[in-house]
């Protein structure tokens, strides 16, 4: 037993510099214009993705979209999209979104950070220009969606860790919210152009909307060339210089403040760890310190997301509407998209304000309840047949999709693209990343695909799966994540290396490290006199 407990004594503790700066060293951190800036224009990568989301609803209702790439119902005259069809136009977005996230890793570690974002951005006129020339082969068109698809993806994965590597500590969760932010931006603009096109003769109605796709792309492809590379890729590539000027640039203070040097000891500390080691293979996110831990909890959170269930109003509003009866479903889209944005900018304050997990878990059981509603409501009360007849329950589903959105904007959809941006160090943050938002393009291309599918068969009780799924979310938050607001990534790390308690996270002080280290010592000193 003594042996034992002398290797155990012997084992490496992590650094002090792990610790992270001091909370008056994150205090004197400035709100900066640049650090505003920096987040809003890397945001627009979410902007591009809401708004090819958003537009694909509405296209559906289009009459020369119909009449192109849909089939003739002999018995009401029009042309009907098969459930196969639909959810291949619908789920080839995200399938293409899933093979991208999974190589931006490589990109960002390659390119920088910057050029990963602009070439990605830039990447997505591409499958813009074989949507536009599409005539009359809705494969053709679907194809164009996964080659877009492929430069979404990538900027899912480099815009969160770009903004989590460069934003200060105070600013970090709520910059990089900023990126769910303009996803809802981009799916109500999308929504909004839908509706001033729809009622267009010829192709205009659909071409208009896809061709400002290409604006999206220009704008982020050379606005982030403008911003300074993430001052954490720059370190490690060996620009110091450069990496304390952005740190300080962005945080409003003088190069050698004390929050400046203690971030480049932070950084240095973990490289200088990292260099100590074998080099990194893709597999030691799962080998790696208590990485496995950390990137199943980043896929399960990633999932999570869209588990929750709210691309399946923004994919299929305007079918679902119609269903209920209302006579212009997009008006309702517009309802609910207004309500997504107006609510995301309220989950910015939760970001900056509350804490992630009590956040989450709140989000998750508010949108558990709507489902139950929506679900129940739907099955039991709504007359599918002829829903003219229930304009009560018609106006429940309604306002139960609103008060879902409301959960969802301002908890689940800003807050996991934090959380999982600040899961990892930066050894492994590249490739954990890429795979933990490939888990969210996978079940979001899953959901596109087989819902039509699954509400063809059960109808409105499919939100009892979504339920099921928030409740499981609520423990899976509850046992397993740590509290990370205003804490610095150094620190984050440190407390997932330490297993501290995720429960009482949220109390935990970088000072207990040093208290149980002297504690520990001071009982191995003894325990090596006592053994011989």
């Amino acid at each position: 037993m003594g042996f034992i407990k002398r290797f155990r004594s012997s084992e490496k503790q992590p650094s002090a510099a792990q610790n992270g700066p001091s909370a008056a060293a994150i205090a004197e951190q400035k709100i900066t214009a640049i650090a505003i800036f920096l987040g809003a224009v890397a945001s627009i990568g979410g902007f591009m993705f809401g708004y090819v989301s958003g537009q694909i609803s509405g296209f559906f209702d289009m009459v020369d979209y119909g009449e192109r790439f849909g089939v003739h119902n002999a018995d009401t005259g029009k042309y009907d999209f098969s459930a196969a069809r639909q959810g291949a136009i619908v789920g080839l977005l995200p399938a293409g979104c899933l093979f991208g996230s999974l190589i931006a890793g490589n990109i960002a570690d390659s390119l920088g950070r910057r050029m990963a974002i602009s070439t990605s951005a830039l990447s997505c006129c591409v499958g813009n220009i074989i949507e536009i020339s599409s005539s009359s082969s809705w494969a053709q068109f679907a194809v164009g969606r996964l080659v877009t698809g492929l430069g979404i993806g990538a900027l899912s994965v480099a815009v969160p860790m770009y903004q989590s590597e460069s934003s200060p500590a105070r600013l970090r969760g709520l910059l990089i919210s900023t990126y769910q932010l303009f996803i809802t931006l981009g799916i109500w603009t999308a929504e909004m152009i839908n509706y001033g096109t729809h009622n267009m003769s010829g192709s205009a109605s659909w071409r208009i909307p896809n061709g400002l796709s290409f604006l999206w792309s220009l704008i982020l492809g050379a606005g982030i060339l403008l911003l300074p590379e993430s001052p954490r890729y720059a370190y490690r590539a060996g620009r110091e210089d450069e990496a304390r000027h952005t740190i300080a640039r962005l945080a409003g203070l003088d190069i050698n403040a004390a929050s400046v040097n203690q971030q480049i000891d932070d950084i240095r500390a973990k490289l200088d760890e990292e260099r100590a080691g074998a080099a990194t293979r893709w597999y030691e996110i799962f080998t790696g310190p208590r990485m496995l831990y950390r990137t199943l909890l980043g896929i399960t959170l990633q999932a999570g997301q869209q588990l929750t269930g709210a691309n399946f109003f923004f994919y299929y509003g305007t079918t679902i509407f119609r269903a209920t009866g209302l006579s212009d479903s997009y008006v309702t889209q517009i309802i609910l998209g207004s309500v997504n944005v107006a609510c995301t900018f309220g989950g910015l304050y939760v970001v900056k304000k509350c804490g992630r997990r009590n956040a989450l878990m709140a989000g998750a059981a508010w949108m558990m309840m709507c489902f139950f509603v929506y679900s129940f409501v739907g099955r039991f009360k709504l007359d599918s047949v002829n829903p003219q007849n229930t304009p009560e329950a018609g106006n429940v589903l309604i306002v139960f999709s609103c008060l879902f959105i409301v959960a969802f904007a301002t908890t689940w959809g800003p807050l996991v693209w934090a959380v999982v941006a600040e899961l990892y160090p930066a050894r492994y943050r590249a490739p954990a990343m890429a795979v933990a938002t490939a888990s969210n393009w996978l079940w979001n291309f899953l959901m596109s695909f087989f819902t039509r599918f699954i509400t063809d068969a059960i109808g409105y009780l499919y939100g009892l799966v979504f339920a099921g799924c928030c409740f499981g979310l609520i423990l899976v938050v509850f046992f397993f994540l740590i509290e990370s607001k205003d804490r610095t990534l150094e620190e984050i790390d440190t407390m997932y290396l330490h297993h501290v308690n995720p429960i009482k996270s949220s109390k935990w002080d970088e000072k207990t490290i040093s208290d149980s280290s002297e504690s520990h010592q001071g009982h191995s000193e003894q325990e090596h006199i006592e053994v011989p």
